[in-house]
């Protein structure tokens, strides 16, 4: 998996780094069972300090899309909590939509915006 951090966002590194690895498994391209690279080998894959990959590992394991195994590392495990997950969902969401009402963004281009989206993680037949 291609992880690109962008250094000039506001966004923290090790937010960008959890997404990327989130996007990752959904789109597949991360499958549970998956060992992700060790802190030190992402560390130095990225170029960024080894405590910036640790935050991101550790936000994942609390988030359910990792667990920690003293052989393997850091390993993708899907925690199956879809009520947790929706609650989170709903949270985020709530503030993405507050922002796109200030600018004038309809329900309808919303919805698009949400279909397109979901496009991409769902199977294709």
């Amino acid at each position: 998996m291609l992880i690109e951090i962008d250094f000039q966002s506001e966004e923290a590194i090790y937010m960008q780094l959890r997404n990327q690895i989130v996007l990752g498994i959904a789109t597949s391209v991360l499958q549970e069972g998956d060992v992700l690279p060790s802190v030190r080998q992402l560390a130095d894959d990225i170029g960024i300090n080894m405590h910036t990959v640790n935050k991101a590992y550790s936000v994942l394991r609390q988030e359910g899309f990792v667990t920690m195994d003293r052989r393997k590392g850091a390993v993708v495990t899907l925690d199956d909590n879809k009520a947790q997950a929706a609650a989170e969902m709903r949270r985020h969401l709530r503030v993405l939509l507050a922002k796109g009402i200030c600018k004038n963004i309809t329900r309808a281009e919303v919805h698009a915006m949400v279909d397109e989206c979901f496009d991409v993680y769902e199977p294709q037949e």
